[in-house]
């Protein structure tokens, strides 16, 4: 097949770049613009993740159904003083011509403040309207329910619009007025936006240190870039499959970035293992670096209509060769992804679904796109490039560059591992035992506002409605009840005698339900505290049937949603890798050690995330607060990805030990010798995605910064540790039981086999 694809690709370059350019074009287009409908950042979606079918879930969808919920606009007026009569006068003067315009809007059914009540902000009706302090208030806009999604963004539009001008229009009796407009449409939008911003921070931070490490690697700008362009291509058809995705399930808004960021790094990677591989090509058939000059050929070659045989007898070489390498990765990749469809959360099939298309985008750069434009290039490829001409920088180009000899560092650190694999296998696990350690404390949390950017004005909105308004607070949970009014006011007396319930509000009926409010004892919403409280009531036994709603609640359904699926998908993806990996290798051995290896990366990974983030080391250094625990799917997403990027680089070396061992060398020289070939691409390639993960936590959401960090040190610890000292050391061990079958798998390997 890739024998196929590699001629195809050097027999029509110039058809096969047009249409990724113009694909990538139209994707672009239509996922920014909508081109008449919705562009892709108006069609995500935020908020708390749900598991449909949950406790939660139904609780919710029965308040929806039987209370009814209309979106409600606030104005929080700050630095007004209510405690001097004259001014509460003048300001309900002021403030009639407002309430009387924003009544008067389409769309909405009722405006409240203070003011309007008998007696002003005296009044007892007023206290979840005016501050403890009495140094300001509430203004709240409800609108009508039932509108449709139109007229219900023309009518919050329209409000928002009207109410930004109070604070001003106040100046006059209060001259120190100062007003934030909430609603939970503009907290979305706070957050959306945030996600382009970090969106572009990322990019602007990753791409030039990419390009930088790129150069380095292959000496010059032309072959730098074709990585890259590739990465950009990944990037822009990734947007158009996320646009597809809106329209078949709810997108969040930061899946973009978690697309965006791993399209970028893997596009790059095989992008660099494609141009790497093409180079050692070149330098096999003419005996000269690839960076070294044009051939003869090359120079007798300049014709648009006669191309380079050389060129085209390497491209098609480095398809078969690195094309399948990278289709092996691919795979593995996608296989670990898609274990997330398993899992019952929507926000991880989303995740999942568009995980899986930027990977198939990314090896379909890898093996089409670049090697036309290898074919396109031609002969500019061999020539010296202007950084190996000049003095200072000739030896670290050498040094650094993709066309490793036969022997070098990394065939010396293989002998090093070979002279001592027991102390470099202990050593090693005892570090990965070390980073993983903080693992055992990690709390999962669901987080709701406290995604807000730092910087945000809703934040600073609900920061003020929590100090200053103790009576306008909302409950933490809700419990929704069948039972009659009677009844649940029976049962409120033991309700509130759970521990860490502070209080019991309701009570309220809605339509054949009946709702009751309880407020905690805890600080934190979604903290351990608040989760025991959520376990304690569903554990009670009343004469009715009852959903528990709220932050803790969901939460805590969508952490039994995981720990449900986890088996399964992890079996799953287990059995899939294994599978692959006996494909390419042939080993039974094989594949069992890539695996368990890469668990214990993934969970050393983990654990230097919970040491960041729960534990507050290096909060300064990244800008954050820290947090008491990691969001959930960002736990899902990282485990996910993060075995998919390790195996990644599994693939690459043992492709190429493979390589030498079926050449006909012992396990040491094949393990030394791929090592020796693969070791500078590997660590090249880890640097970039680094790199690219690290362009992300410059942003400002915590999500983002989470996966970020965490896929960063992933690859940081596999590339390094694993891949360098770890893997080496248990080949060593092993030795010829590496390549070992049963006999009935061994003629299944030599039928079904993928040989390079």
């Amino acid at each position: 097949m890739f024998d196929r694809l590699g001629r195809l690709v050097t027999r029509f370059p110039r058809t096969i770049v047009a249409v990724w350019a113009l694909v990538s074009a139209g994707c672009l287009l239509l996922a920014l613009t909508g081109l008449g409908g919705d562009g892709l950042f108006d069609r995500l979606r935020t908020g708390q993740p749900a598991v449909a079918g949950s406790e939660s879930q139904e609780g919710m969808d029965i308040l929806d159904a039987h209370a009814g919920t209309a979106e409600q606009v606030t104005l929080l007026v700050q630095d007004v003083d209510l405690t001097d009569p004259a001014v509460v006068a003048e300001v309900t003067e002021a403030l009639t011509p407002a309430h009387e315009g924003l009544a008067g809007l389409a769309g909405v059914d009722q405006v409240v403040d203070p003011f309007v009540l008998p007696d002003g902000p005296s009044n007892p009706a007023a206290a979840g309207l005016v501050a403890q302090d009495r140094d300001g208030f509430l203004l709240a806009v409800t609108l009508a329910r039932g509108l449709t999604e139109d007229a219900e963004a023309a009518a919050h539009d329209a409000v928002v619009d009207r109410l930004d001008q109070v604070p001003g229009e106040l100046a006059a009796v209060s001259p120190g007025a100062n007003g934030i407009t909430s609603s939970g449409i503009l907290m979305a939008e706070d957050i959306v936006d945030q996600v382009k911003t970090d969106l572009v921070t990322g990019e602007v931070v990753a791409l030039p240190v990419a390009l930088l490490i790129m150069v380095l690697v292959f000496g010059g700008f032309l072959a730098a870039g074709l990585p890259l362009v590739g990465a950009l291509a990944s990037i822009a058809g990734g947007l158009g499959v996320l646009l597809g995705l809106s329209y078949l399930m709810d997108v969040d808004s930061f899946v973009i970035n978690v697309v965006t960021v791993v399209g970028l790094g893997l596009s790059v990677d095989y992008g660099l293992l494609i141009v790497s591989r093409y180079r050692e090509e070149v330098h096999r058939l003419t005996g000269e670096t690839a960076t070294g000059g044009a051939t003869a050929a090359g120079r007798r070659s300049r014709s648009r209509r006669r191309r380079n045989p050389l060129v085209l007898a390497a491209v098609r070489t480095t398809v078969a060769t690195a094309g399948r390498t990278v289709l092996f990765s691919a795979v593995t990749i996608a296989v670990a992804v898609a274990g997330l469809l398993l899992l019952t959360p929507e926000v991880l099939r989303s995740i999942a679904a568009a995980g899986v298309a930027v990977v198939i985008l990314a090896v379909a750069t890898a093996v089409a796109l670049v090697p036309a434009l290898l074919v396109l290039l031609g002969d500019r490829m061999l020539r010296r490039t202007v950084l190996s001409r000049v003095p200072g920088l000739r030896r670290v180009v050498a040094g650094l560059g993709d066309d490793a000899p036969d022997d070098g560092f990394f065939s010396r650190l293989a002998r090093g591992v070979h002279a001592r694999p027991w102390l470099v296998l202990l050593g090693s696990l005892a570090v990965l035992a070390l980073l993983a350690s903080p693992v055992t404390g990690m709390q999962m949390r669901s987080s709701t506002t406290e995604l807000l950017p730092s910087g945000s004005a809703q934040r600073d909105y609900i920061a003020a409605v929590a100090t200053d308004y103790p009576a306008a607070e909302a409950a933490d949970l809700r419990v929704v009840t069948d039972g009659t009014a009677a009844e649940a006011g029976a049962w409120t007396e033991e309700l509130a005698a759970v521990d860490g319930v502070a209080e019991v509000r309701g009570p309220a009926e809605l339509d054949g339900y009946t709702a009751v409010e309880v407020f905690l004892d805890a600080e934190d919403a979604g903290g351990a505290e608040a989760s025991a409280v959520v376990h304690d009531v569903r554990d009670l036994d009343p004469p009715f049937r009852t959903w528990v709603v709220g932050q803790a609640a969901s939460q805590v359904d969508f952490n039994a949603a995981l720990a449900d699926g986890l088996p399964l998908a992890g079996g799953v993806i287990a059995v899939a890798v294994f599978v692959l990996l006996f494909l390419m290798t042939g080993s039974v051995l094989v594949p069992v050690k890539a695996i368990l290896v890469n668990v214990l990366s993934l969970a050393a990974s983990l654990g230097v995330t919970v040491w960041v983030f729960q534990g507050g080391h290096g909060a300064d250094l990244l800008g954050i607060t820290p947090v008491a625990g990691l969001e959930s799917y960002v736990v899902a997403i990282v485990v996910a990805f993060g075995f998919g990027l390790a195996m990644d680089y599994e693939v690459f070396l043992l492709s190429r030990i493979k390589e030498f061992w079926d050449a006909g060398l012992d396990n040491d020289a094949a393990v030394e010798r791929g090592l020796q070939h693969s070791g500078r691409i590997i660590t090249s390639a880890a640097a970039i995605i680094v790199a690219v993960f690290a362009g992300f936590v410059a942003g400002d959401l915590l999500v983002i910064k989470q996966v970020g960090v965490a896929l960063a040190v992933t690859v940081l610890i596999d590339a390094t540790l694993v891949r360098m000292l770890l893997v080496p050391a248990t080949m060593t061990l092993l030795g010829r039981w590496n390549w070992w079958a049963p006999a009935p798998l061994r003629r299944l390997h030599a039928r079904l086999g993928v040989l390079h």
